[in-house]
């Protein structure tokens, strides 16, 4: 028992006996006409005061206090009931770190809400949580149980097959930012990994889209084998990234995985031990996809009891393709349900596919795991470790894709869950009535340079490095992280005023708090940091990013640029030349190809295919293949070309044409490896014959040429038929010409004439 002294209120003033029943105060409160303001003030911490100015908050903390009257009747002094449980030793804690934390033989509980009058931790056994019930409460005491504005409680015991959440009373009050509601199970922000449903797709009981979710309890026996697995540490100029999204390059039928249950998951991702010259995307449906090769690794579990598993990918992923560095689309905990209805036009069901909706950042999406929710989740995250660890093996780094613009509370109408029922008016941006602002175009926007939720984001962050081994993040819709957040204040932010700071919520800063936070961390610097410099709020940064010398971004005008004249867009060529060359407008960047691309890939015009689990997002095909920039060193410049080795081209040499009306570009690059190549791109409706530049004493051999059915639209040099594919372009090429299709695009080589 800890005391507690607190100076006297009318309602107190003059009693000389323990008071102890809860009657007692509910008939004084009910004679005033308002409720009193008592001011609590602990012996331990004598300059720390707590206000309650309603009678709910009142009774609560008055339910759990002895009072006995000093000599003066002007001091009271307290003492405080501890929380109390059946299955564990219970202690107050410590509020730091925050999660749930093993240490001294029992697991510390910590977790952070300002606006909370009272909390409670809720204990669920496995079996519990999947018939909707509770196992255990244990109502923390304000004082004892709270430092600050953080709530926490030690407990020792049996935590096997265990898991938790808290439910938080408080004001419900949308139109002051609050939602507390005592009667709702939420998670930890902290939490190291969310379980409720086991299957990707597979509704809950009761057809449940939405059954109760709860964080994993660290036990002792939490511990992965990382082999001396260190961070690869690329430069960032040498990355080829290969963009990739679990379950759509895992499910397919022609994964040829071993087992269905590692369709859609992590161990789906592993690779094939395969000979080199071939890139075989085996693929299924998980998280154990991992770079797995069949001769130095065993097969996976045939006891997977999950439909979703990792990525496979075999040795020559790195050596033919050149790809060294997978970025995840979102594999943080997520409910593909969210968006569940039926699609008449396909026949199918919506689901959220792509993941932009984070349920929780610091967990692993369990039903990418193979795993699911057995363990309680543990095995989950040792399934994405594995990952990670097998994939360093073969020299390619991991990025994951975060989301900290939003989450999938929502707006007003959204579902309490987490972030919005621990303290809502704190983690999201909120105008001065409580609506909710909406950056992101999701119906929220995570409040990210409030002191707390920067934090919050720089740990989740430090997580997935340390303990997950991952060697960056590409942020999406980056720009929300440079605005200010709710109740801007310079003050609060940087330590003193800054004159002529007339900022409101949501205004672009010069210097963002957390940009700096993260560009300086010690841990953090260190790793690749991609931004999607924009946002939906209009708010677009491609080229002025904050990047302090260590960021990179998305090239959001060299894709928009790109595809306006592929597509056969009219005014588009001279842009496009400058694209393809690079600028200090558009500069120079590291080349990032999207899952699918190397084999044609098309979801028939739809750019936003977000909700659809099908053949649209799958990808269907094993390809075979040789990254060019390792071959023509022209093809991967360190800075922008100049005119000595670069020359423009129309349909004749060294005459381009830049009018609207254009739609073919041409060009030839000197090679210090291959000599000179030529590249041109039609992008017309009509074929067109152009003639080439003349070179004595060498010819244009074909290399590309997309127009042509696979295999004779790549030449490589180990094609058995090259020869004879070659000779069949002879009358042209002897008259120095190529013929061009419609929307096609070529690479020629120049080789020595053997006739001249």
């Amino acid at each position: 028992m800890e005391l507690l002294q607190f100076t006297s209120s009318p309602l107190l003033h003059g009693s000389s006996k323990f008071i102890n029943s809860p009657e007692f105060y509910k008939s004084k409160l009910s004679n005033l006409k308002k409720p009193p303001t008592t001011t609590f003030r602990c012996c331990n911490h004598p300059n720390k005061t707590s206000h309650f100015a309603n009678s709910k908050a009142f009774e609560n903390v008055t339910k759990n206090l002895v009072i006995r009257a000093s000599k003066s009747a002007e001091l009271e002094t307290a003492v405080i009931k501890k929380p109390q449980s059946q299955r564990f030793q219970v202690s107050k804690g410590y509020p730091t770190p925050f999660g749930a934390t093993l240490r001294d033989g029992g697991v510390n509980f910590s977790i952070f809400s300002s606006n909370a009058v009272s909390a409670t931790l809720c204990l669920i056994t496995l079996s519990d949580l999947q018939e909707n019930k509770v196992t255990e409460e244990i109502a923390l005491d304000s004082f004892a149980n709270k430092t600050g504005d953080v709530w926490h409680v030690f407990l020792k015991g049996d935590f096997k097959d265990m898991l938790y959440g808290y439910k938080f009373d408080g004001k419900f009050s949308p139109q002051e930012g609050h939602y507390f509601d005592p009667t709702k199970i939420v998670l930890d922000p902290y939490a190291k990994a969310v379980i409720s449903r086991a299957q990707f797709g597979v509704l809950g009981p009761d057809e449940n889209c939405w059954p109760q979710m709860a964080c994993l309890v660290p036990t002792p026996e939490d511990e992965f084998d990382w082999e001396g697995d260190l961070p690869l540490k690329y430069p960032q100029r040498d990355l080829i990234i290969y963009e990739v999204h679990v379950r759509g390059f895992t499910r397919h039928e022609s994964s040829k995985s071993e087992h269905p249950d590692e369709k859609n998951s992590i161990i789906g991702l592993q690779s094939k031990g395969i000979s080199a010259g071939h890139l075989i995307l085996c693929r299924t449906s998980h998280f154990v996809p991992l770079v797995k090769e069949i001769k130095h690794l065993p097969p996976p579990n045939p006891q997977n009891d999950s439909s979703t598993s990792i990525l496979f990918f075999d040795l020559s992923l790195r050596k033919d393709l050149g790809i060294n560095c997978l970025e995840l689309m979102p594999c943080h905990e997520f409910n593909e349900l969210e968006y569940f209805s039926y699609n008449s036009v396909l026949g199918d069901y919506k689901v959220n596919f792509w993941g932009y909706s984070t349920i929780n950042y610091f967990s692993p999406m369990i039903r990418y795991s193979s795993a699911g929710i057995r363990n309680c989740g543990h095995d989950a995250i040792n399934e994405f470790k594995l990952l990670v660890k097998e994939a360093h093996k073969r020299g390619i780094e991991v990025v994951m894709d975060v989301v900290f613009n939003h989450t999938v509370e929502g707006n007003d109408k959204g579902p309490i869950l987490s972030f919005r029922g621990v303290d809502n008016s704190v983690y999201y941006m909120l105008a001065p009535k409580g609506e909710f602002y909406n950056y992101s175009g999701c119906g929220n926007t995570f409040n990210c340079n409030h002191p707390v939720v920067r934090q919050f984001i720089v740990d989740c962050l430090r997580y997935w490095v340390t303990e997950m081994h991952v060697d960056g993040f590409r942020f999406d819709l980056a720009s929300i992280m440079t605005r200010g957040s709710s109740l801007w204040d310079s003050v609060n932010v940087y330590g003193i005023p800054i004159e002529g700071d007339l900022l409101t919520t949501g205004t672009p800063l010069r210097s963002p708090p957390l940009i700096d936070l993260i560009s300086n961390d010690p841990i953090l610097r260190g790793v690749k940091l991609i931004a999607e410099a924009w946002d939906t709020g209009g708010l677009y940064q491609v080229g002025i990013f904050p990047h302090w010398g260590i960021w990179s971004e998305w090239n959001g005008k060299y894709r928009d640029i790109v595809r306006q004249f592929i597509k056969g867009t009219d005014g588009f060529a001279g842009a496009f030349a400058e694209c393809l060359c690079g600028s200090p407008n558009l500069y120079q960047g590291v080349p990032m190809i999207s899952m699918g691309d190397e084999y044609g890939h098309t979801k028939g015009g739809n750019n936003n295919t977000y909700c659809h689990d099908n053949d649209v997002n799958l990808c269907t095909l094993l390809i075979s293949g040789t990254l060019l920039t390792h071959e023509c060193e022209s093809l991967g410049l360190s800075d922008f070309p100049t005119a000595d080795r670069l020359q423009w081209h129309g349909h004749a040499p060294g005459l381009p044409d830049w009018s609207d009306k254009s739609r073919f570009v041409a060009f030839t690059l000197i090679d210090s490896v291959k000599g000179e190549i030529y590249v041109a791109f039609n992008a017309s409706h009509l074929p067109v014959i152009i003639s080439l530049p003349k070179r004595p004493g060498y010819r244009w051999e074909p290399l590309v040429d997309t127009s042509k059915p696979e295999p004779f639209d790549f030449l490589s040099s180990d094609l058995p038929a090259k020869e004879i594919a070659i000779k069949q372009y002879a009358p042209f090429l002897d008259a120095n010409l190529y013929p061009m299709l419609s929307y096609s695009s070529i690479i020629l080589l120049l080789s020595p004439d053997e006739n001249a």
